[in-house]
């Protein structure tokens, strides 16, 4: 090897090397903000994206939901190292968003199951919008794609644990699942209720008022006063908010019906602030009051 050749060679490595430690860096940076809480036979993980649910199984792991993408080798092994196991045998997609399949990818090139209503399917199959990021964002790789779809609902075992599922219309997307698992006395509720914000009703893509409402009147009916809720993000609810909960969005739906009544449009129910009594609670309630409305606007005013 001459000195042109040795030269070009070094770079070369040193530009991989330089690559591998900023992909290590990244990875390690993102472990160091996600953290683990015990649910009493499963595992909360925050701080990949959104809240991630793990189970121990003889074959590998449960997830549910997988965070951002560029936190996914960071959530996996957080997922592995939690639950003891070495890889992550299913993931249940609660529904399509980013902050929901980022671990998609690594799970399906290394083997893994993928379930997802079967809306999710092919929203993750082509070019998509949403109000929850601007622009539209391409499909995902076949790879990533849920490799079990379901239309409704259903259950099934893994690792001695019953987990039912449930399709929930027009809730927060057009492909919203909860996850339950009753002998843990434990639900996973997807996008469709918070506890620190706002959950955004995804009009663009199926969602409106009336499935919000829907929705959190069947899962009010479903938990125990007790039961752990978790939320897309934020902290862990309980069955006695979620019924709290639909309480809120009932009453402001029949709110929504009036306005529309009176010929009000979203920009007006920004400026009535509905949902001002619970701010101090929730934040600023302007973006989804008008999600809100418009989606009423959408479901009931033909075009």
């Amino acid at each position: 090897m001459n000195r042109r050749e040795f030269v070009v060679t070094s770079a070369g490595a040193l530009g991989v090397a330089l690559v591998r430690g900023g992909r290590l860096q990244a990875a390690q940076q993102a472990a160091a903000r996600i953290t683990t809480t015990d649910l009493g036979g499963m595992t909360l993980l925050q701080g990949a994206g959104c809240n991630v649910l793990a189970l121990a199984g003889p074959d590998g792991a449960l997830m549910v939901d997988g965070g951002l993408a560029p936190n996914a080798d960071a959530l996996i092994a957080a997922v592995e190292s939690s639950t003891k196991t070495s890889r992550i045998n299913t993931l249940i997609d609660t529904h399509g968003h980013p902050e929901q399949v980022g671990a998609n990818e690594a799970v399906g090139k290394a083997g893994g199951v993928i379930l997802a209503q079967e809306n999710v399917k092919r929203y993750l199959s082509t070019q998509v919008e949403s109000v929850t990021f601007k622009g539209r964002r391409k499909a995902l790789p076949v790879v990533a794609r849920p490799t079990k779809t379901v239309r409704g609902d259903g259950s099934m075992e893994f690792a001695g644990q019953q987990i039912d599922y449930g399709y929930l219309p027009a809730a927060h997307t057009d492909g919203d699942l909860f996850v339950h698992f009753p002998k843990l006395n434990v639900l996973a509720a997807g996008g469709v209720i918070s506890a620190e914000g706002w959950p955004l009703v995804d009009y663009k893509n199926g969602a409106w008022l009336g499935g919000r409402v829907r929705a959190l009147e069947r899962l009010a009916a479903l938990v125990k006063p007790d039961t752990k809720v978790v939320p897309a993000d934020g902290r862990a609810l309980t069955g006695a908010d979620v019924a709290r909960h639909h309480d809120i969005y009932q009453k402001l739906f029949l709110t929504m019906i009036d306005y529309l009544n009176m010929g009000m449009g979203p920009e007006d129910a920004v400026t009535r602030r509905p949902l001002k009594q619970y701010e101090a609670e929730f934040g600023d309630s302007s973006r989804f009051s008008y999600g809100a409305l418009r989606s009423m606007m959408i479901a009931y005013v033909p075009d």
